[in-house]
């Protein structure tokens, strides 16, 4: 009998925050990073929802409250989801959790058993594939192209929907490709799962970028297709849209209340409830005109880092960046870089055991780290599975433009120092790295 459970050996991780070791040990020797790790507004939260919070805390509503959530702000919810997607939503539906992680576990729990098939996009949030192999379900991932700016179809989905498929899991604006599906896009999915899915099959809808769309672009949502809001479990909250990363306000709409009930009870077994005076300022989120203008400000902002950032990539060596269209990532594809320095020559050199565990992409990923103080992700922290011969790197945008700048203008010095590279081959941080 082991001291850890079988189980763990399946639960996986963000490396968003497990990159933080690194990124300090490089701090600790002198060096400046540029952290485009994080997807994390560099905005801070309105003042105008920082005084509900205060005045509600100075008011004494600190204490427990409704695991589901204090009704004003489920109302709140169910109000924005029925206007914002064209369905008719109630509170009773609604499900208040520390941010918006806690319904992919919840939906994966209350759903899945094992054997049953989960498709997931990816590159996507890592967290969806972490949950499916903790769940002992198969994991079905999407695979996403940049030719086709990371979006996919019906025909796409069609080739993996199989008699045990149990959820379906969607994230648009996409986190790490920026990819957006269109309505169009939306709606032969919808008829696709109406025609192949039996009737208790579950989409999983990540719409957490909602608010962060480009080009005059409004957001679009498969729960407002026909026959999808009783088999969609849409989730989202305040992390990204209004800037709120620690505040942990999310929630979740489920198709029933009896459904909703059991996301009740994994909240009671887990965590007991949100902060209420966390809850009355993100009910005062949708309901205060105000922050729509707060909302408006940042990603036009964000829009004009984007704008920058894509031509200035593309202008590197051995790097091509699609133009997102949303969320604050953009995601390049530096297969080129890593052949002019001779990153997979480094890669093919390393045992085979470290070969399985490293990509190309993670090596230049700590080259650019260690070498040049620029923090970014690899394509395989955004889904292991399926994602050999892939290089991309995701950097956010969610930095000053200064940083930006700054970041982009050393990741072209680091495309042209293959010498450097060579050296940290070499090196005894590679080693550590990598050995």
């Amino acid at each position: 009998m082991s001291l850890i459970a079988q189980r763990m050996s399946h639960l996986g991780t963000e490396n968003a925050f497990k990159l933080g070791d690194d990124i300090q040990r490089c701090v600790d020797r002198g060096m400046d990073v540029i952290r485009f790790n994080l997807g994390a507004p560099d905005f801070r939260s309105a003042p105008h929802l920082n005084r509900v919070a205060s005045e509600a805390l100075d008011a004494g509503n600190s204490g427990y409250c409704d695991p589901a959530g204090i009704l004003p702000f489920r109302e709140a919810v169910a109000a924005h989801v029925s206007r914002t997607r064209g369905v008719e939503v109630t509170p009773g539906r609604v499900v208040v959790t520390p941010g918006a992680k806690p319904p992919i576990g919840y939906t994966l729990q209350t759903y899945v058993d094992e054997g049953d098939e989960v498709i997931y996009p990816s590159p996507g949030f890592p967290i969806y594939e972490s949950w499916v192999r903790f769940a002992r379900a198969v994991p079905v991932p999407l695979l996403l192209s940049d030719e086709r700016d990371f979006a996919f179809t019906a025909d796409d989905l069609a080739e993996l929907i199989t008699r045990r498929t149990k959820v379906i899991i969607l994230c648009s604006p996409s986190n790490p490709t920026g990819g957006v599906l269109s309505r169009e896009d939306l709606a032969g999915i919808a008829a696709l799962v109406r025609e192949r899915c039996r009737p208790d099959v579950r989409i999983y809808a990540d719409e957490i970028y909602e608010h962060i769309l480009f080009d005059g672009l409004e957001h679009e949502s498969i729960m407002s297709h026909e026959g999808m809001p009783e088999r969609t479990v849409l989730a989202s909250g305040h992390s990204k849209g209004f800037a709120m990363t620690g505040w942990r306000l999310g929630w979740a709409i489920l198709p029933t209340e009896e459904e909703a009930g059991i996301f009740k009870q994994l909240n009671i077994n887990i965590m007991s409830c949100v902060p209420p005076f966390l809850q009355e300022a993100g009910a005062a989120a949708y309901e205060d005109p105000e922050s729509a203008v707060q909302v408006e400000q940042m990603v036009r902002e964000f829009e004009r880092r984007r704008d920058w950032v894509v031509p200035a990539l593309n202008g590197v060596p051995g790097v091509r960046c699609r133009l997102p269209k949303g969320a604050f990532y953009v995601f390049p594809d530096v297969s080129g870089m890593c052949e002019r320095l001779g990153v997979y020559d480094a890669w093919a050199r390393l045992p085979a055991e470290a070969r399985g565990r490293a990509t190309p992409a993670a090596i230049l990923q700590m080259f650019l780290l260690y070498r040049y103080g620029v923090a970014s992700m690899d394509r395989a922290s955004f889904g292991r599975i399926g994602a050999e011969g892939q290089d991309f790197l995701r950097l956010s945008i969610a930095n000053s433009m200064e940083d930006i700048r700054r970041g982009v203008e050393r990741i072209g010095e680091a495309a042209e120092d293959d010498g450097g590279f060579a050296e940290f081959a070499d090196s005894e941080d590679f080693k550590g790295l990598f050995g």
